[in-house]
């Protein structure tokens, strides 16, 4: 809660004149108030927050709401974002850390509540440039919080809770898995009371009374398995936390799942960890929920009891849960050790489908964060994951890893290369023609540097050894074979095509699907579609040279800690040659250049025939000389101001494109190639603003000191695609780059079966035949582009089936990467 008398002195001594406070106050005469141009001071967006909305008569426009805090510099205010402009959420292009310009708002009084109102945002315009209004401001927790007369005493207005009254709490702005908000208890000190454990049952007892009456006695119980949190908020629910959270627990007679619901979670969630001991009073039992995933635990060799589950709740009764101090843990109590299943690399293939395993590895690659729409009942929600690859000294192939959110998002956010890596509960992917993945469960935690200390695993001996491993390898070799963000998508499509799998796995869209697709795509959401029809065009196209804008912020991250996990990497420099290579297959292939496009296009659906024109110079010039974007806007088009128009331009056209091109009622143009389509090269000094460029927008915006720009990449060249629908009315443009070098990340687990480098075999194969290696120093001539475009007549009215990976980066930025392109050949219609 904001101290209202501080802020009451803070503004005593300002003058400096407040468009908040003017909005306001001009509040007070209108309903609503809609400003000119010049009268719509920008403000800055230094927080939004998503909650489940109320629901109301009629439709509901959005399953959700957002809290929007603005600052002008002089003041705070925290208002309420009308539902018609939540797309500009969806999209990123509202978004903290930029400026807005109010053109039109309201205030809205509550009329259940005394006291409680708020300013509604109802139109506003987006600003792209870096703010300048934060460029100000140096400390923005120390502005007072705007709160209209007579409403300072507001619990609501100075908490960190929705100005919607009947939701208690905030979601996480991209998932409902992350805890959010100040409610969210972590670091209470564990009780050092005197226990009275003479009475407590065992578990085996519980199973065996269920049915029969019974006393809940005691628990002495030890936390061996912690789920991640499950949000089942719905419209008409009508309780304020709803939250669950599963653990499996155990004692000397075996293990059997505990439950923790509603208000108990933000409470206790993020106190009780693996190894966390627990004595329990006023629990409940119930029987087990079959239809729920569960840890795979034969490792503990313990009895598990499945039948029954202990729920532990708020009220009716009320569970009383005490987290015992380690320091008062007696052996006598005979809880269990706890247990893991650490896997080798070079043992992974001999896993079998869907087992689990625990992994501990060096990181060496880290995709950007993206999302998946969840395909449940209720209100709209999505998972976030990303891919990382990490290296254990076994093999010579990394760990190829699936993560998604363990609602653990301060771990998650900031996995990079060059981190200790553990992950717990994997489960085993096999695919066939290419290599195993590990992807996370329900129960999955994940630990890097800096969060290793006083887990149970440190002492097993498969951690010790992989240690002793990294101690041999040298820091610049490692550095130089990693990469972050980009376009990644494993594992590659299968062989053949089938109904089936277009059914169950890759849909099988009609092209007017494809365009509404392209039109709901949110912001970082992954979209796997199939697209059937003939390829009309292909152009290779080279990057063009323009200034790397300069200046981008960056905010220090507190160093590791130093245990014998998180211990920073550093390497002796006698690093034998053979452990180097086995690093080498989760490199980057970055090119480092002085230049790199600065033009965005806007998705455009443009008619038949409309012919690109050469716009934007002025636009590029103008901002080349004007002020840098935030490190999130630096997804910059590396496509020319008009890559149709190319001098060096190399394309190949089918004979009947120029009469088709007539007929096509809609042509799905995305553009290029983005920049936050091509992969980097990770260092130590970029490395918050490498964390920043691929994590999620954040929902709270932070101060950031100066660092250095990022290092300009660039792709040595990409090929422009235009797929022509079956039915020869709707056309789209794609972006194919081929995997040319082992050293790169989408190398890793790529079947490499040897084809001719015409220009089908790569769309099909995804690579140039052989990749160059260097590691070996291999000098490898891979086919030019002028080459490959040759044999570009087979595609000629060719029968193809496309997959198309699409990935909404914010603004109007649309990723649309060709992942397979599939003959008839290799269809197969069972």
């Amino acid at each position: 809660m904001e101290d209202n008398s501080s802020s009451s002195s803070v503004v005593s001594g300002v003058t400096q004149a407040s468009f908040l406070q003017k909005t306001l106050e001009r509040l007070s005469s209108t309903q609503n108030l809609k400003l000119k141009t010049e009268e719509a001071g920008p403000v800055a967006v230094i927080a939004l927050q998503r909650y489940l909305s109320e629901q109301t008569e009629g439709q509901q426009l959005d399953s959700y709401s957002y809290d929007v805090t603005v600052t002008d510099g002089v003041w705070r205010a925290k208002c309420f974002l009308h539902p018609s402009l939540n797309h500009l959420v969806h999209s990123n292009s509202l978004k903290t850390g930029s400026d807005i310009s109010i053109t039109q708002c309201s205030f809205v009084y509550n009329e259940r509540r005394l006291g409680h109102g708020y300013i509604c945002i109802e139109q506003l315009r987006c600003a792209a440039k870096r703010s300048a209004v934060l460029a100000r401001v140096n400390t923005v927790s120390s502005l007072p919080m705007l709160v209209k007369q007579g409403m300072e005493r507001s619990v609501v207005l100075q908490s960190d809770v929705p100005l919607q009254v009947s939701r208690k709490h905030y979601l996480s702005l991209w998932n409902n898995d992350d805890p959010e908000g100040d409610i969210w208890m972590s670091g209470s000190p564990s009780a050092d009371t005197v226990l009275d454990v003479s009475k407590v049952t065992l578990l085996s007892s519980l199973d065996s009374s269920f049915k029969n009456t019974w006393k809940p006695l005691p628990l002495l119980v030890k936390i061996i398995h912690k789920s991640r949190l499950r949000y089942y908020g719905k419209f008409g629910l009508k309780i304020d936390y709803p939250y669950q959270a599963y653990f499996e627990v155990a004692d000397q007679s075996g293990t059997m799942s505990l439950v923790l619901w509603n208000e108990l979670c933000p409470e206790f969630y993020q106190r009780l960890n693996v190894g966390t001991v627990l004595y329990l009073q006023n629990y409940t039992l119930k029987q087990s929920y079959s239809n729920r995933s569960r840890p795979q635990m034969d490792h503990h060799r313990m009895k598990t009891f499945n039948s029954v589950e202990i729920c532990l709740n708020p009220r009716n009764p009320a569970s009383v849960i005490t987290v015992v101090s380690p320091k008062s843990i007696l052996p006598q109590w005979g809880l269990p050790d706890i247990s893991y299943q650490f896997t080798a690399r070079s043992e992974l293939e001999k896993l079998a489908n869907n087992s689990a395993c625990d992994i501990i590895g060096l990181v060496t690659f880290v995709g950007r964060v993206e999302r998946v729409k969840s395909k449940g009942k209720g209100p709209e929600k999505f998972w976030t994951y990303r891919w990382v690859h990490a290296v254990d000294g076994t093999s010579d192939h990394p760990f190829i890893l699936e993560l998604f959110s363990t609602s653990q998002a301060e771990i998650f956010s900031h996995i990079c290369p060059m981190t200790y890596l553990v992950c717990t509960q994997m489960r085993v992917c096999h695919v066939e023609g290419s290599l195993p993945y590990l992807t996370s469960s329900c129960e999955t935690e994940t630990f890097i540097t800096g969060y290793h200390k006083g887990q149970p695993y440190v002492n097993d001996p498969r951690v010790k050894s992989f240690i002793q491993w990294t101690k041999t390898l040298k820091d610049n070799v490692v550095l130089q074979k990693t990469a972050v963000g980009g376009y990644y998508r494993y594992p590659r499509p299968p062989a053949m095509f089938t109904q089936s799998m277009a059914d169950a796995q890759v849909p099988l869209v009609a092209a007017a699907d494809l365009k509404r697709e392209l039109e709901t795509l949110q912001y970082r959401e992954h979209k796997k579609l199939a697209i059937q029809g003939q390829i009309a065009v292909v152009q290779y196209m080279e990057t063009p040279k323009t200034p790397e804008p300069q200046g981008l912020k960056d905010k220090e991250v507190p160093s590791a800690s130093t245990d014998v996990c998180d211990q920073t990497v550093t390497y002796p420099s006698h690093s034998s040659t053979a452990k180097q290579t086995l690093v080498e297959s989760s490199t980057s292939h970055c090119i480092d250049s002085s230049s790199e496009s600065r033009r965005k296009r806007r998705i455009q659906m443009r008619n038949a025939g409309r012919k690109n024109t050469d716009e934007g110079e002025e636009q590029a010039e103008e901002e080349s000389n004007s002020a840098f974007e935030e490190v999130q806007q630096v997804g910059l088009s590396l496509e020319g101001e008009n890559p149709h128009s190319d001098s060096n331009d190399l394309s190949w056209e089918s004979s009947s494109w120029a009469k088709q091109q007539q007929e096509v009622s809609e042509h799905l143009c995305q553009g290029g190639l983005w920049q936050d389509s091509i992969c980097r090269r990770f260092t130590l000094d970029e490395k918050n603003v490498l964390l920043q460029w691929s994590n999620l927008q954040p929902t709270r915006w932070t101060p950031l000191r100066t660092a250095d720009a990022l290092s300009p990449v660039l792709c040595p060249g990409y090929y422009h695609v235009t797929i022509l629908g079956i039915n020869k009315q709707i056309a789209v443009d794609a972006v194919y780059i081929p995997v040319v070098s082992s050293s790169e990340p989408q190398a890793v687990g790529l079947p490499q079966d040897p084809h001719g480098n015409t220009m089908l075999s790569c769309l099909s194969s995804g690579f140039l035949c052989p990749l160059s290696n260097t590691a070996n120093n291999s000098e490898e001539t891979l086919s030019s582009p002028e080459e490959i475009l040759a044999t570009a007549s087979e595609l000629e009215d060719t029968h193809v089936v496309c997959i198309l990976d699409l990935c909404h980066l914010g603004g109007d930025k649309v990723e649309v990467m060709i992942s397979k392109v599939y003959r008839l050949t290799e269809v197969s219609l069972d």
